[in-house]
């Protein structure tokens, strides 16, 4: 090709149709974008996300109670350091994370009513009684009555009362 043909290719009138057809994209483009309209009013100005830490548990050291009877109180019997008895109150330990199903009824045969987790504490209502080789307790927890269950002596250790 000599410098000729490339100046015949690249007239006037095919230059200005190449920058009308670009125009007319140009416009189309800006039409289906939505450029032409105005933003909508917004309802809601800037509003932050909040982000709240909140720190993993630590570990309870096992530390050993001690038991100071209240004199104020008469009549009531009083246990000592680390029993388990009705009134007292019990944190279950030693289900390396597995949690402890309280029972609807003392025995590895009772309803499971729901599961209580290490550390979580107790109140003693009933027991002991006997069943499948363990020793039953039936614990209420302080903050919600529905919590409550036949739980294996063997995974509670006996707290101070809150």
């Amino acid at each position: 090709m000599n410098r000729n043909d490339l100046f015949s290719l690249f007239n006037f009138k095919v230059l200005l149709g190449a920058l009308g057809i670009a125009g007319c994209l140009i416009v189309i483009t800006l039409a289906s974008i939505g450029w032409t309209k105005p933003d909508p009013a917004r309802r809601f100005g800037f509003a932050p996300a909040d982000l709240t830490v909140i720190p993993a548990p630590t570990s309870t050291p096992n530390v050993t109670p001690t038991f100071t009877p209240d004199p104020l109180i008469v009549g009531t019997p009083t246990l000592a350091p680390g029993e388990i008895g009705i009134g007292g109150y019990v944190q279950i330990a030693g289900t390396e994370g597995e949690g402890l199903r309280l029972r609807a009824d003392p025995g590895l045969n009772g309803t499971p009513v729901f599961l209580g987790f290490d550390e979580e504490v107790f109140q003693v209502r009933e027991g002991p009684q006997e069943a499948d080789g363990y020793t039953w307790w039936y614990l209420v927890a302080p903050y919600d009555e529905a919590r409550a269950g036949w739980a294996a002596a063997d995974f509670l250790g006996a707290i101070p009362s809150p």
